[in-house]
């Protein structure tokens, strides 16, 4: 797993390797062609497979700054080990892996890691092969792991050895955890506006590490696709277009208990009114929590133009009326409680099942959630000091004795 310095008592900085290995796999996967598909924990901390079927083994150590790799350094030895075996496993020379080391620490200039580094062209003309020279490296350390590594690679015949040590590329100062939101930001989301893209990015990330986590724990067998990630990160933007607002509550569910027999509020109150039935109401107790909330975080995270909630209660309120007009029509003072009843349920199934069907009646063209419209009316059903929609006709002149208040 990913190596990173820490005091021997914290569980700290091996936390941290775990978050960036699933964040470090989300950039390169952004990166990579969308036909590329990512394993993590499989043959090393992270494996990348190309449409051909080549394979590329990558091991992640997020260092303290200023860490430095050199000749002897476990953090290359420790990987070559790992590679060592896949290389055996799926036939040396043969075999379609190469090996990737990427740190956030540095190559030291006096290293003869330098010549792994992808700056590093032109090793043929070096005077010493690269086994010639490791060979040489490993011959100087008394440190038994590393020793049990060297006797791990002399059992390579020399044409195998130099082909293994070719297959090797260090990629140093990677990006540190904290940095790479910024990176994805800069390069993968320059269509999105730049005030948006902290929101988006929370979400995309939300997203990926669930899918990392089906597949740590095998809910998900196949490996993750790069098109998956472009055509996730293309949904999301949809939704921060000038016709359209992410919707991020749909399932979800208040802490507390629902309780629709004694609810005090005042839209549940007027449900159970008109004698609409338990399962309703709980429905319209999730649809005005989902809404509510909604609408909170479009606030919250600034994507609501000045005035916008304020016109689209009034287009609701002027669209209830005018409905309210017809199904009162043919009612009178003499019309007794039954109809009454009948009347503020036929309205509020016009507002619960049928509103939504209304172009004019969204917050946004594209905004076709049926909880945003159906919860905004018990939004309004719900306001003080009198609710501004309501279901029963005479709900407004019996207010004060139903809410136990005066009016």
């Amino acid at each position: 797993m990913i190596e990173a310095t820490t005091d021997k008592f914290s569980a700290g900085e091996q936390g941290l390797g775990y978050i960036y290995q699933a964040r470090f796999a989300l950039l390169q996967l952004l990166q990579l062609s969308e036909d590329t598909a990512i394993f993590m924990e499989k043959d090393d901390d992270l494996d990348f497979v190309d449409n051909w079927g080549g394979k590329s083994l990558a091991s992640l150590k997020h260092k303290a700054i200023g860490d430095r790799l050199t000749d002897l350094s476990t953090d290359f030895w420790k990987s070559v080990r790992i590679w060592l075996t896949r290389y055996k496993r799926d036939g040396r020379i043969t075999s379609n892996l190469r090996f990737f080391l990427f740190t956030t620490g540095t190559v030291s200039d006096t290293s003869f890691l330098k010549r792994f580094l992808s700056t590093q062209t032109g090793m043929g003309d070096e005077i010493i092969t690269l086994a010639e020279q490791a060979a040489e490296v490993l011959s100087k350390t008394s440190s038994k792991l590393i020793g049990g590594i060297a006797k791990e690679f002399n059992e390579l015949a020399s044409t195998e050895k130099q082909d293994f040590l070719a297959r090797i590329l260090i990629l140093d100062n990677s990006p540190r955890i904290e940095d790479i939101p910024e990176t994805i930001k800069d390069r993968h989301m320059r269509s999105i506006r730049r005030e948006h893209r902290d929101s988006l990015f929370e979400r995309l990330e939300g997203w990926w590490n669930d899918a990392t986590i089906k597949l740590l724990t095998g809910t998900r067998d196949a490996g993750i696709y790069g098109y998956e990630v472009s055509d996730k990160l293309s949904a999301l933007s949809e939704e921060y277009k000038l016709d359209n607002l992410p919707i991020t509550f749909r399932g979800k569910v208040p802490a507390d208990a629902i309780d629709t027999e004694s609810d005090p509020r005042a839209f549940v109150v007027q449900l159970r009114e008109i004698g609409i039935s338990s399962s309703r109401i709980r429905n319209s107790i999730l649809d005005y929590y989902r809404a509510f909330e909604q609408r909170s975080e479009w606030a919250r995270e600034n994507l609501l133009v000045s005035g916008e909630i304020e016109d689209y209660e009034d287009r609701l309120i002027d669209e209830w009326s005018r409905y309210r007009d017809v199904v009162l029509e043919e009612l009178d003072e003499n019309s007794v409680e039954d109809v009454l009843r009948g009347a503020g349920r036929e309205l509020y199934k016009w507002a619960d099942q049928q509103s939504g069907n209304y172009e004019s009646l969204r917050i946004r063209a594209r905004v076709i959630e049926p909880y945003v419209t159906r919860g905004s009316f018990h939004i309004l059903a719900n306001a003080t000091p009198e609710p501004r929609v309501y279901w029963h006709p005479l709900f407004l002149d019996r207010l004060g004795v139903l809410l136990g208040v005066s009016k």
